[in-house]
């Protein structure tokens, strides 16, 4: 089946031309696959991340570089400015605000989508009760989920509230929902609820702006990252399923990133969206998106059913 994995803005519809975005760790996954879907529908977008082509970041892959993002943005239909950014970095990220209020005077839409912490989780986390992951390592997860996340809020959001109508979204794995149940560690699961809680409690400071802030998450994504993990690729994704069941209701990073893209081109948003937590798939039926595939999965709802509720049903089922 041919794939429709590289956006192309559809002519004459831009509905984010003008629009100022930034994507907060864009070098790989759904915040590579955001920038483009945004530069799919005219938008300027500012990505940033720590890998570049001549400098690997602690994740190790050298695959994905945010240069390529940026020209991934620009191939889509936007404008792609690639900025390598430390998020831990304070002036790192605050040379970055002073670049995009010197060029742009504002800001529209932030996601933040950083992370970079699944190799701490393969070492450190899963299989291990948290006093048995090493504390480094655990707290290392908290400034990588959280804390970078808390920083680029704190310093872009002055930009942000220029904007007639901000977005502020907050990309994390699972919805409010599904992580009321415990996430195995307690450093993974502090760093996958606090951005549902960050989105929260920033879209009650920003209505009175007009604005909105949304916790949003992928199902089961398949990341470059995780089709390495598998052995697999885009193309043949499907092997997959012999070693992982659960591979059969994955999405790629572009669903939900075409969701989130509809979502920010929408007038209402504010009034649909503001403070809520929602998976790609709840964004997807909204707006009307479908996956690179033309399937519209569930993952959420394929786990809540199969893997709690004793329901026997296939992932098919689901898609």
């Amino acid at each position: 089946m041919n794939q429709d994995t590289t956006p192309s803005r559809p002519a004459g519809n831009a509905p984010l031309a003008g629009r100022i975005a930034l994507v907060a760790g864009a070098t790989r996954g759904a915040g590579r696959a955001l920038a483009a879907e945004l530069g799919r529908l005219g938008a300027t977008v500012y990505v940033t991340g720590r890998t570049t082509r001549t400098r690997a970041s602690e994740v190790g892959r050298t695959a994905e570089t945010i240069e390529e993002t940026g020209e991934l943005v620009t191939a889509a239909g936007g404008i792609g400015l690639a900025v390598p950014t430390d998020h831990l970095e304070e002036e790192q990220v605050r040379a970055l605000v002073a670049r995009i209020e010197r060029e742009q005077g504002r800001l529209d839409i932030l996601i933040n989508d950083l992370w970079g912490g699944e190799h701490l989780l393969v070492k450190s986390v899963f299989g291990k009760k948290s006093w048995e992951t090493p504390l480094a390592d655990g707290l290392r997860i908290l400034e990588l989920g959280v804390r970078s996340h808390v920083i680029t809020a704190a310093l872009a959001l002055p930009l942000l509230v220029r904007s007639e109508a901000p977005l502020h979204v907050e990309v994390t794995d699972g919805t409010a929902a599904s992580n009321r149940r415990y996430r195995e560690n307690l450093f993974y699961d502090l760093a996958k609820t606090a951005p549902i809680r960050i989105a929260f409690g920033l879209g009650e400071e920003l209505a009175e702006y007009g604005g909105a802030a949304v916790a949003v998450t992928p199902g089961f994504m398949r990341s470059e990252q995780m089709l390495a993990h598998f052995g697999v690729s885009e193309e043949n994704w499907r092997d997959a399923v012999a070693q992982e069941p659960a591979f059969a209701i994955a999405e790629s990073p572009h669903y939900l990133a075409r969701a989130v893209a509809a979502m920010a081109a929408d007038p209402d948003r504010a009034a649909r969206w503001n403070r809520k937590s929602v998976s790609s798939a709840d964004l997807a039926r909204a707006y009307g998106v479908r996956d690179v595939d033309g399937s519209q999965p569930d993952a959420w709802a394929y786990f809540e059913d199969t893997r709690y509720g004793g329901i026997n049903g296939s992932a098919d089922e689901y898609r």
